[in-house]
């Protein structure tokens, strides 16, 4: 059974991954291009390309949606990506060739593994070389490579973080899933608990330390140097949703990354969530629907993300720490 991104028909995904530099990135490819929407809420983006997602704005669909390491230097990743898709024909007919929409967003993991190693066009190209339907693999794969959580100590006291996908089929043989790169400041708790997943790691003594507790009582902000952050998600329907829906589902999906991180949306953080409509399912649905399974199975998501990673370039997974 396929319980990832891709058991939405029409989505390829496909991860390139650098273990050695703990980097990487993540193209989710839609061949006959999807309705999309975005909706950023942290103050520290790096994007490229999200402006033709706003609803009053002209482009239709988009082909391929980009999610990469490397900071902002990861975005000449989108070159790659865009040569495999022109090569496969799959853009916009501009009757001398196609130019292919990619939205593409990163996050920062140049504090661990090697600084001078980021995704470019070669490593977008391979990505999309490698994209299929199969189940999408999770944890320390593409965009999720070098991600970590829980950095209010800094990356070297915090927890690995990765890749997590979900899926959640609802009434009337529609899916809802999602897909998720989480490289947060915050803590990762169990959804609708107190329980922390993975996070700050306590510099005195085992387990985590809660994060939002701690700022209560450090009002003066010194521990807040780190803005090296940002979680990217893409949640996905085959329901049909026109831009303002898809703009409206990705607005609400972003509950779910504030139902299990905590705090989110900083100024350290660039969070950003795209939403995906295939219209596979020929079914219209209302989108307070779509919006809420959306969160529900984006919280899923996130937690799957650390749950799979593992330990890389001396950060910790949260399975070998007590409290994991």
């Amino acid at each position: 059974m396929n319980n990832t991104l891709t058991a939405i028909k029409g989505l390829l995904v496909g991860h390139y991954t650098d273990l050695e530099a703990a980097t990487g990135c993540t193209v989710i490819i839609c061949p006959e291009g999807v309705v999309a929407g975005v909706d950023v809420r942290g103050s520290s983006p790096g994007t490229r390309g999200i402006a033709l997602l706003n609803p009053i704005n002209a482009a239709p669909v988009i082909h391929a949606i980009l999610l990469t390491g490397g900071s902002a230097y990861g975005l000449d990743a989108v070159g790659g990506v865009m040569r495999w898709l022109e090569e496969k024909n799959i853009g916009f007919d501009v009757t001398v060739g196609v130019v292919p929409i990619v939205p593409a967003a990163v996050l920062f993991d140049l504090t661990i593994g090697r600084f001078d190693i980021r995704p470019g066009p070669a490593e977008g190209y391979a990505a999309c070389q490698i994209a299929s339907a199969e189940p999408v693999a999770e944890g320390n794969v593409g965009a999720g490579t070098g991600a970590t959580v829980g950095k209010m100590f800094g990356p070297l006291r915090a927890t690995k973080g990765g890749i997590g996908t979900a899926n959640c089929k609802i009434a009337r043989g529609i899916t809802v899933a999602a897909l998720v790169a989480v490289n947060a400041f915050g803590d990762v708790v169990a959804s609708g608990d107190d329980k922390i997943v993975a996070g700050a790691c306590n510099p005195v003594g085992g387990g985590f330390v809660n994060t939002v507790k701690r700022m209560h009582g450090d009002l003066s902000g010194t521990m807040l140097n780190y803005g090296q952050n940002t979680t990217l998600a893409v949640v996905a329907t085959d329901a049909i949703l026109t831009k303002a829906a898809a703009t409206k589902v990705a607005q609400m999906a972003h509950d779910g990354l504030a139902q299990t991180i905590r705090p989110v949306h900083t100024m350290l953080d660039g969070d950003a969530v795209f939403a995906l409509s295939t219209g596979q399912a020929g079914k219209n649905t209302d989108i307070n629907v779509i919006g809420v399974v959306a969160a529900s199975v984006l919280a899923k998501a996130v937690i799957r993300a650390v749950e799979q990673a593992e330990s890389l370039a001396g950060i910790p997974a949260a399975s070998e720490l007590e409290g994991g």
